[in-house]
């Protein structure tokens, strides 16, 4: 039986992150913006495995006591199984590290799914940022919570 791993990204962790990365959202990142914040020292990557593959993925930074989620996702056939959860609380728990006491994040305002998952972990809409998010261009909303 197989059982779900969390760690931190690797460079060769990218190929199989771009895919999902793909699938996921119409603005994609690129390798080098994936490269970049894991090279930055004020940021943690993680990546979610399955039966050695890689299923999901989450990206933070952080500054003092405040922290921002840059990016999350969850390949389409693994999502709504506590995969998205494992991995936020796996970054939390790094950040606490780090004494991180609040967390930030931007979704798009259309993407209920996605507000209803943070709203049910505690986030709360702080602001709505004006076309944030383009192609197509659409508002974000930034929420925040407690870590």
């Amino acid at each position: 039986m197989y059982k779900l791993i969390i760690r931190t990204m690797r460079e060769d962790d990218i190929p199989s992150v771009l895919e999902i990365e793909h699938v996921s959202f119409s603005t994609q990142w690129s390798r080098q913006s994936f490269l970049n914040e894991m090279y930055n020292k004020y940021s943690f990557l993680k990546v979610a495995l399955f039966e050695e593959n890689i299923i999901g993925y989450i990206c933070a930074d952080y500054l003092h006591h405040e922290a921002r989620i840059l990016n999350l996702a969850v390949h389409p056939d693994f999502r709504r199984r506590g995969v998205a959860t494992m991995l936020l609380n796996d970054i939390k728990n790094a950040l606490k590290t780090q004494g991180c006491v609040f967390l930030y994040l931007k979704v798009r305002e259309s993407d209920t799914g996605a507000r209803e998952f943070y709203e049910r972990l505690g986030f709360k809409t702080e602001t709505v940022r004006k076309k944030y998010y383009g192609n197509p261009d659409e508002n974000a909303l930034q929420m925040m919570g407690r870590i």
